[in-house]
């Protein structure tokens, strides 16, 4: 994803007058600003950066979700919003298979070892924001026994 798209898609919603969408996709600029800042690259900021902080953001509102008692329904409904434009920017994310294909195919000669320390600190830096971290400690744990 681009930055410059997201900065189109607020635009648009804010002449649609869509407050909600409009603060959504605000808030992933601006986090992607700041993180861009972070790393030094605020001039041309890469499609990776921007793919790796919508995913965080996704995951900081299914948290809010997740922790927000039933008893503030209006709170979850915002959150909820919150989320669904949120994953309409994110980045698909590999499956099952796909992560234990490309494990086996390319960290093959550490895999031998069973070393599963060795093996997540290989294989995280390769996949991170490629692959949720839950699925492959999964597979990696299969593939360690």
């Amino acid at each position: 994803m681009e930055l410059e798209q997201l900065r189109k898609d607020m635009v648009a919603a804010m002449k649609a007058k869509d407050k909600a969408r409009k603060d959504s996709i605000s808030s992933l600029v601006s986090a992607v600003k700041k993180a861009a800042i972070d790393e030094g690259c605020r001039d041309d900021i890469p499609a990776e950066l921007v793919d790796r902080v919508i995913l965080k953001e996704l995951k900081s509102v299914k948290e809010q979700i997740d922790t927000c008692p039933d008893t503030r329904a209006d709170l979850k409904a915002e959150y909820q919003a919150r989320y669904d434009v949120i994953s309409e920017y994110a980045p698909a994310l590999m499956s099952e298979e796909q992560v234990r294909r490309y494990i086996t195919e390319k960290f093959s000669e550490i895999v031998a070892t069973k070393n599963k320390g060795q093996i997540m600190k290989a294989v995280m830096a390769e996949l991170k924001g490629k692959a949720d971290g839950k699925v492959i400690n999964q597979v990696v744990g299969e593939l360690c026994k």
